[in-house]
């Protein structure tokens, strides 16, 4: 004789194999990586208001850097490089890669970072700040900038001799001469602003250059802007610009100043 057993109400329900369907996934029309700096406190949130686009995907590594920042310290950040590549989605499509330090890129210089990065993703469109800077500078004209910057005295005089170097004059440069990158992360928004103001009126200059992703600039780009009459580029503005043009995507994006209303010369 056979009992039936009733299944209790509480007993779990596994099902499995449930039929679905698949589409493109999120990045349908580019798909970002960046590798930052352990301590930036500030890149990955001002990349997020600019590249936040209909179809853009962005995807970020850490790499260690030490709190100080000296040619040194930055030289140090050329042994990551690979290893912050391969951890953003290993085997899957990446359109732009970015290596998000602008001194970085000075000391050890774009085309080694970009080497470096290719070794992993062969072929990999490639951006730092300084580079999207630069690409940025002559997209909006700029010939003559004033730079400001929160470095100490020998990282400015490499980076604007890499700047020069590239086409595009340095006649007047400032600096915060802070070396410590948590104390450069809590520089205020008005203190940059009114330095980079102050910087741009001294000598005659097409615009201005606010360099390192740490500083914070997205929030004043359009007021530097309207006080001088002539373009703001920055660090953090510049690379997303950049990696946004290099992987397709021609959005004009208000709110930010000229250059994300600018395509990629």
């Amino acid at each position: 004789m056979s009992v039936a057993l009733k299944q209790s109400a509480d007993a779990p329900i596994n099902r499995t194999n449930i039929p679905c369907d698949f589409d493109h996934g999120l990045g349908t029309r580019a798909r970002i990586g960046i590798i930052q700096l352990a301590t930036d406190q500030t890149s990955e949130h001002e990349f997020r208001q600019v590249m936040n686009r209909p179809g853009v995907a962005t995807y970020a590594s850490r790499i260690y850097n030490a709190t100080t920042i000296t040619p040194e310290t930055l030289k140090a950040l050329e042994g990551e490089v690979e290893k912050g590549t391969s951890l953003i989605l290993p085997g899957l499509r990446l359109d732009v890669v970015g290596f998000c330090c602008t001194s970085g890129a000075v000391i050890i210089g774009d085309d080694q970072v970009a080497s470096l990065i290719r070794k992993v993703r062969p072929g990999i469109s490639y951006s730092s700040p300084m580079a999207g800077a630069i690409a940025g500078m002559k997209a909006v004209g700029l010939r003559r900038v004033a730079m400001l910057t929160p470095y100490v005295q020998e990282i400015n005089d490499r980076m604007r001799a890499y700047i020069e170097a590239r086409g595009v004059s340095v006649p007047i440069m400032g600096s915060f001469s802070i070396a410590d990158d948590a104390k450069v992360a809590v520089i205020s928004e008005r203190a940059t602003r009114d330095a980079a103001i102050a910087l741009a009126r001294e000598a005659p200059v097409d615009g201005v250059f606010v360099s390192c992703t740490s500083i914070r600039t997205l929030g004043i780009i359009e007021e530097v802007e309207a006080a001088l009459g002539k373009p703001m580029v920055s660090s953090n503005q510049g690379m997303a610009w950049h990696m946004l043009r290099l992987g397709g995507i021609k959005d004009e994006i208000s709110g930010f100043g000229k250059l994300l209303r600018t395509q990629l010369g």
